[in-house]
């Protein structure tokens, strides 16, 4: 499968148009699956020809990192790897709790911790994981610029922003990527942020691009999801526009059916459709689920069959916001009005 991956460009790199989000091997979704099976996944990608693996100090609180670091370190020549800075965990009485931190002082730190824990030298994409709307953009863009300078990354990303925010830290250092949300269920990046990616030479990062499992037709209901998993604070997760969701369903597997493809490698071939500059980094917890996903890269939609899908599942169709009003609030993203 290595030499059919499909290749694009994000900033001085050549990569396989569809990654691995490493974020749910340690975090997020539940209880993890044990390092081994999750180092047997970064493996597997790696042999199946991925150059694209993503990862933060965020997920895990650096565990993620570790275990990226443990596992790739022996093959740090062969893929581009990519972290991210501004959110971390630190210790309180409850526990660890996450910490939104803009500040350049804090930025600088995070990547050191994160060297150390990938046991690398440089990180070759280095994102600003939220901009810290206490810190104007262009002070957080100045220290990535001098970690650029110093030689700790060789490329600056964002997550989660909008097109004028990426306007403006673009301004201060060239922007190689920009990372947020994208499916036929999320579509807020078409508002102006792919465009904006398009103009000014960035590549667009597809995450979640299986809509967090529903597109891959993995939750047909969402009450045993585990107590600690992030869908459950999701408004598209909660009962009532879950079921109203799945009722798209019946439809999109048949488009499948008839293109020969499993409904996430629909999902996935669909997102590659957007543009040269678009790749996807769906995340996995499973060897199976990982073959099948690298399929989407030679999966070609026909289209009447893309026009077919857009028509489907949009953002008319889709119930329920993405992320409640607080995680709402974290981030930057253009939304559509409310009808």
């Amino acid at each position: 499968m290595q030499s059919n991956l499909s290749q694009r460009k994000l900033g001085p790199f050549t990569i396989s148009s569809i990654g691995l989000g490493c974020m749910n091997l340690s975090h997020a979704y539940g209880v993890p699956p044990a390092a081994d099976v999750a180092a047997d996944i970064l493996l597997r990608a790696l042999d199946l020809g991925v150059t694209h693996f993503d990862t933060a100090a965020l997920y895990g609180f650096g565990a993620n990192e570790e275990l990226v670091g443990r596992t790739l370190g022996p093959h740090r020549s062969r893929f581009m790897l990519t972290s991210k800075c501004g959110i971390y965990g630190v210790k309180s009485e409850t526990g660890m709790r996450r910490v939104i931190d803009g500040r350049p002082a804090a930025l600088k730190q995070n990547c050191e911790d994160s060297l150390r824990r990938l046991r690398t030298d440089v990180i070759d994409l280095y994102y600003l994981h939220r901009w810290d709307k206490s810190v104007v953009i262009e002070e957080s863009m100045g220290a990535l610029s001098d970690l650029v300078r110093a030689g700790k990354i060789r490329a600056v990303g964002l997550s989660e922003v909008s097109a004028a925010t990426l306007e403006r830290a673009h301004a201060v250092h060239p922007i190689a990527a920009v990372q947020s949300e994208y499916s036929l269920c999320t579509r807020n990046p078409e508002i102006a942020v792919i465009e904006t990616c398009r103009r000014i030479g960035a590549t667009f990062v597809a995450f979640s691009p299986l809509a967090r499992g529903f597109l891959a037709g993995a939750l047909p209901e969402v009450t045993s999801l585990n107590a600690k998993d992030i869908r459950r604070s999701m408004p598209r997760f909660a009962a009532v526009a879950h079921a109203a969701n799945l009722g798209l369903l019946d439809e999109y597997a048949k488009l499948g059916r008839g293109a020969h493809a499993s409904m996430a490698q629909m999902a996935l071939a669909w997102v590659l459709t957007r543009g040269q500059h678009v790749v996807a980094i769906p995340g996995t917890t499973c060897r199976t689920h990982l073959e099948e996903n690298l399929g989407a890269a030679t999966l070609e939609l026909q289209p009447d069959l893309i026009a077919k899908l857009d028509d489907l599942i949009n953002q008319r169709t889709v119930a329920g916001e993405r992320y409640n009003a607080t995680t709402q609030a974290e981030v930057d993203t253009e939304n559509f009005a409310t009808p």
